[in-house]
């Protein structure tokens, strides 16, 4: 009897919360992870009402602030998001600073699920002597400097010097070096980059030596790519190349089979003049193939020196499990580990590898396994209070929420200024303006 009336119970909490009670969750993070889970959710249970906190002022992520400014198809993802920010069962929360403004324990007892899709806002170290010089910095604060990105904008980087190094040769890599090798009037990937106006490559042949027997092996974009180096390296351009390469005034090349081993200071040690690199070569075969010092080194004068060697994501609030080697919440299909209710998307899920269209279905994963765990009864029963929980206790601490009518106020703003400069938008830079500008 007991039994059966728990068994009634449970039958009746479940069919409660998945038919009647509107569940209320919320998202920690308005990139594309945020809102593509956010999209999910709304899109395959018809009551559920999303919430999105980010600690910028302004929405969508890496796709505002981590893409190329040649770049403007990938920004059209912006129009999707928009769509889903303007659902009436969906709100932009600004200017909060989840672990900061409001712990990640009061938003589980707020809201019915949790999801933290807040990314990878730190960067790999190199970890070599000399890093921390003058002239030396992460790609990452690089593309949020030329992004616009608030905390970024006093970065200042002296672009006087004949020579830049980027360590690494990941995409982010790629438009960094792009980027700096570009005219703003002629801002166009790597095939842009083989074809710039006023650049030429310089590739070294023997570095391509077997590769056109071996590129049958691999996937079809890398393939494309590796066509591309080879056919740019190996064969005689044609006599209009020739003369085009000859009168450029600047170069770009691609060095393999390096290591960075440290940043060499000018005389008086107040700035980069160079970087000291180990020759390697690669030892063992298949997944356990490395790359090894031969003991040779070779000194490459720079006057700047942006590292592109990864993301990463920081722990965002002690209650909630991370492992610092991984920098990764540690989950199971976007569950976090022991702690019930709570869910991750996008890099702090899965690390920082991908591209968008990876992180959408990454993200549409997670929204799945939040909608099962929600039908089975294992989410809380009964209603939450959700924003209005949490609105309280923002205004209590002197935190005031940015909505998302008040960052397309600001978007028409830097629209109105970029008309009068000839660009698409001139971007606000500085949080209080911004706020002067909502009249907080």
């Amino acid at each position: 009897m007991g039994n059966r009336g728990l068994c009634g119970e449970r039958g009746f909490r479940q069919q409660f919360s998945t038919q009647e009670q509107t569940p209320q969750i919320c998202v920690v993070g308005s990139g594309p992870a945020g809102f593509y889970t956010a999209q999910h959710l709304l899109k395959h249970h018809s009551r559920a009402h999303v919430d999105i906190y980010e600690k910028q002022l302004v929405p969508f992520g890496l796709v505002r602030f981590g893409v190329a400014p040649d770049h403007p198809e990938v920004k059209n993802v912006i129009n999707t998001f928009t769509r889903t920010a303007q659902s009436d069962r969906c709100a932009f929360h600004g200017n909060v600073v989840v672990g900061r403004d409001v712990t990640v324990q009061e938003l589980r007892d707020a809201y019915h699920a949790v999801v933290l899709s807040y990314g990878a806002e730190d960067n790999q170290a190199l970890e070599i002597p000399g890093e921390e010089l003058p002239g030396v910095f992460s790609a990452r604060a690089f593309v949020g400097w030329y992004n616009g990105l608030p905390e970024n904008r006093a970065l200042a980087p002296d672009l006087s010097c004949d020579t830049a190094v980027v360590v690494g040769q990941g995409n982010v890599a790629l438009d960094v070096a792009r980027i700096l090798l570009t005219p703003p009037e002629h801002l166009e990937e790597l095939r842009e980059m083989i074809q710039l106006p006023g650049t030429r490559p310089i590739l070294d042949p023997a570095d391509f030596l077997g590769l056109q027997d071996r590129i049958k092996e691999v996937p079809r974009p890398r393939k494309r790519l590796m066509e591309l180096l080879l056919r740019a390296a190996t064969e005689e351009p044609e006599v209009a190349e020739v003369a085009r390469r000859a009168s450029a005034s600047r170069a770009w090349g691609l060095r393999f089979f390096r290591s960075p081993q440290q940043v060499l200071p000018s005389p008086d040690g107040r700035r980069v003049a160079g970087i000291r690199l180990a020759v390697t070569r690669l030892e063992g075969v298949g997944e356990a193939t490395r790359a090894v010092p031969t003991g040779d080194v070779e000194d490459l004068p720079c006057g700047l020196v942006l590292s592109s060697i990864g993301y990463k994501s920081r722990p965002i609030d002690p209650s909630v499990p991370f492992d610092p080697k991984l920098g990764v919440i540690p989950n199971v299909e976007g569950r976090v580990v022991d702690v019930p209710g709570l869910y991750c998307s996008g890099w702090v899920k899965r690390g920082p590898t991908g591209v968008i269209t990876t992180t959408m279905t990454d993200s549409f994963v997670t929204g799945q396994i939040l909608l099962q765990d929600l039908k089975a009864g294992l989410l809380p029963s009964g209603p939450r209070p959700g924003y209005a929980a949490v609105k309280a206790l923002l205004g209590s601490r002197g935190v005031w929420p940015v909505s998302f009518s008040d960052w397309e106020k600001l978007d028409a703003e830097e629209v109105s200024q970029g008309q009068g400069a000839g660009k698409p938008r001139e971007k606000l830079l500085d949080p209080q303006e911004m706020l002067r500008l909502l009249g907080r």
